[in-house]
Formats: structure tokens, sequence, C-alpha cells
């Protein structure tokens, strides 16, 4: 009888034993899934899907440096003219990308930075290396001196400008202005002796030309990194109703002309952005002394009295 018993309460102490093994596996693997859904909340929240309208202003500033370092490749090979069109095609695609961004509330801290970036390699490096390519080489140290510097100017025109988009205290006139010539523009300008060897001028790739041109190229290059102003066209709105045929018969016209000459179109452009440098340094005084006169204004105008204390 005694013997029965104790084999009814073992058979139940192993079946509470087994019960309870069950139990703390039920709860261990209720832990492991709930870790494993956090775990995987937490990888969603890290890997969050990105919109489109983010990626397709990045896809066109990869697409810009793809140009730059094409045209690079071009200029290795001793195609100079199509090196031009691949610069020109990557400046176009710089004033694309961030209006492309703004319009459709794509910007991002990423796509500024990709886009620096960028701007150095189409603006900075590839003009250096084309103009070297072409005729500077022929003094090899100081042409090749001449390219570093441009090289260098642009990295510190677009740190400057890095810096100078975070300023609270920029009047807002200032957004009519580049303070130093902007990277792009620099670029086109920049190359102006080699669109005037390929335009019809036909000017010589000479060696006694050479010393002409590295002294144009660090002209251009003081000029990105300094602080004299340029005017900007970033501000530029509507146009007004009347003026719509005239400004698309106008843009027709010049796409046209420089589709079928593109380097003469390219020195036109070049000499004409150089005039405009002293007619917006002037535009930017005239602005610098309005604020400081209404400083001063503001500064003259005597205090308010205390009130009068009645007794």
């Amino acid at each position: 009888m005694s013997g029965s018993f104790d084999e009814e309460t073992g058979r139940r102490s192993s079946v509470g034993g087994a019960t309870r093994d069950s139990a703390q596996k039920d709860a261990a693997s209720a832990a492991f899934e709930t870790a494993a859904v956090g775990m995987g909340t937490i990888r969603r929240r890290r890997f969050r899907a990105v919109p489109f309208r983010i990626i397709l202003p990045n896809l066109v500033t990869l697409l810009a440096l793809c140009m730059g370092l094409t045209s690079i490749r071009f200029a290795v090979e001793g195609q100079f003219q199509i090196a031009v069109i691949a610069v020109i095609g990557a400046a176009i695609l710089d004033g694309l990308d961030g209006r492309l961004a703004r319009a459709l509330r794509g910007t991002s801290r990423f796509g500024a930075e990709l886009d620096s970036l960028a701007d150095f390699v189409d603006f900075g490096v590839a003009p250096g290396l084309i103009l070297y390519f072409w005729n500077l080489h022929q003094i090899k140290s100081l042409g090749w001196f001449a390219a570093l510097v441009f090289a260098i100017a642009c990295a510190l025109r677009l740190a400057r400008f890095n810096v100078m988009i975070d300023d609270p205290d920029k009047p807002a006139w200032q957004a009519h202005f580049f303070i130093g010539m902007p990277a792009p523009a620099g670029a086109i300008v920049g190359l102006l002796p080699l669109y005037l060897s390929l335009s019809v001028l036909g000017l010589p790739a000479a060696h006694w030309f050479v010393p002409f041109e590295i002294a144009y190229v660090l002209f251009v290059a003081f000029l990105m990194a300094s602080r004299i102003p340029h005017f900007s066209g970033k501000r530029i709105g509507r146009v007004p109703r009347e003026y719509v045929i005239p400004v698309l018969f106008g843009i027709a016209v010049t796409v046209l002309l420089l589709a079928t000459f593109p380097m003469e179109m390219l020195v036109c452009f070049s000499f004409a952005y150089l005039a405009t440098i002293p007619f917006a340094v002037r535009r930017f005084k005239a602005f610098e002394a309005k604020d400081a006169a209404a400083a001063a204004v503001s500064t003259a105008e005597p205090s308010p009295a205390p009130p009068e204390i009645l007794h």
C-alpha cells in the first residue's frame, strides 16, 4: 500500500516538474519573442523608408558628378570640346538639383554635403585638369601650380558658402548676392582661354601664351576665394505676364545659338559675367551704406525719459 502511495507521489512530482519546465520554456520563448519584436522595432526605426522626393535631387547631383568626372576623361584623351560640354552639363545639373529639392521639399543635410563634394570635383578639379592637359602643361611646374590654386580656391569658396548658410544674423538683402564668385561660374569663366582657342577666333595654344593663361586662371581663383560680391540668380521669381513671350523667345534663341556656336557663346557669356562684377559691388555697397545709415539713426535716437514719480 505504501509502495503504491510512493509511486503516486513520484508520478505527481514528475508531472509537476514537467509542468514547471514547460512553464519556464514558455516564459523564455515569450521573452525571446518580445526581444525579437523589440529588435525588429528598433531595426525598423533605424532603417526607415526614404521618400523618393529626397532621393531624386541626390540622383541629379550624382549625375552632375559623373559629368565632371567624364570631362576629365575626355581631357585626358585630348577631346577638349566634349570636356567643356561635360562641364557645362554639370553646371546645368547643379543648378537643377537645389531647385528640385526645394520644389519637392526634399532638402536634407546629406544632400547638401553631397552637393558640395560634387561641386568641388565638377568645378574645381575638372576645370583645373582640363586647362593643364590643354596648354598649361607646357610650363609644367607653374601650370600645375595654377591648376592646384584653382582647385583650392574652389574648395575654400564652397566651405565658406556652407558656413554662411547657417548665419542667423545675415540681412535679407544678402540673398541677392554671392560672396565670392560661385563655383559653377568660376569653372565656366575660368575656361575662357580654351573657348578662345576652340572658337572662330582660333587663339593659338602656343608656349608664349601660357603665362597669360596662368595669370588669368589665378585671377579667377582669386575671385572665387575673395569676398567680392557677385549677383545671385536664386531670387529670380515669376515673370510678369506681359514679358512671358519675349522671355521664351530670348531663351529659345540663346539655346539655339549655344547649340550652333557653343564656344563663341561661351566667350560672350564669360565676358558678360565678368562685366557684371563692378555693378554687383556697387549695389552691394549701396545696401551696406543703407544698413549703416539705419543703424546710425537708431542709435542716435534719444531713449525715452523715465516717468516722473509724483509725491
